[in-house]
């Protein structure tokens, strides 16, 4: 409803029309209904529009000693942690919860280094740590080039076969390379690893 038909209780007209006001206890009636029907139209528009915002939504539960990523990026202007700029990450390492606080804040293991950031926050500023392997990778093993690229050694053969096209026999080996899982192996020439590997093979 337009604020004019709810102040005026009829639709605005740019051309003029006699009608007749109701005065006294009329118009307090219709201002009420009026307002009525404005509180029960806006509530059928929130409702809607919880409903959208309700389908992305979920419960964050954590427990004392989950390892959580803590938000950091900045909104409306406001820079927190020092960190700043577009290309700057949002969230930052995983720290340990200590407790719930309330049903939806919970106290984390700050380093020193945030001394000064009180160490409660709302459970929309952390995203849970799924601890993974393969996201491990022991920099000490790893030479790296001036290019700032690095040579993936094999660590050792999980499979054998032999491809026949025609009249012509091909032999792969499927190599496990260091740093990567067994899902992670791929199947190369056994010609091409022999000559470049030859320690791999017995």
């Amino acid at each position: 409803m337009a604020p004019y038909e709810a102040l005026y209780g009829r639709k605005c007209r740019l051309d003029a029309v006699d009608e007749r006001r109701a005065l006294g206890l009329d118009a307090v009636e219709e201002m009420v209904e009026i307002v009525r029907q404005i509180r029960a139209r806006m509530k059928k528009a929130q409702d809607r529009q919880k409903s959208y915002a309700d389908v992305q939504r979920t419960d964050l539960q954590f427990h004392a000693g989950d390892k959580v990523f803590l938000k950091v990026s900045p909104s409306k202007g406001i820079t927190r942690f020092g960190v700043k700029g577009k290309l700057k990450p949002r969230f930052i390492r995983p720290y340990g919860i200590l407790e719930g606080v309330g049903l939806v804040a919970y106290r984390l293991a700050l380093p020193p280094s945030l001394g000064n950031v009180h160490n409660v926050f709302h459970a929309s500023q952390l995203r849970i740590h799924v601890f993974d392997p393969k996201h491990v990778i022991r920099y000490e093993d790893v030479a790296v080039h001036p290019d700032l690229g690095y040579e993936e050694q094999p660590q050792m053969i999980l499979d054998q076969k032999v491809q026949t096209s025609r009249n012509k026999s091909t032999a792969f080996v499927k190599i496990q390379r260091r740093n990567h899982g067994p899902e992670e192996a791929t199947w190369e020439l056994e010609d091409k690893m022999i000559e470049l590997y030859p320690k791999l093979f017995p």
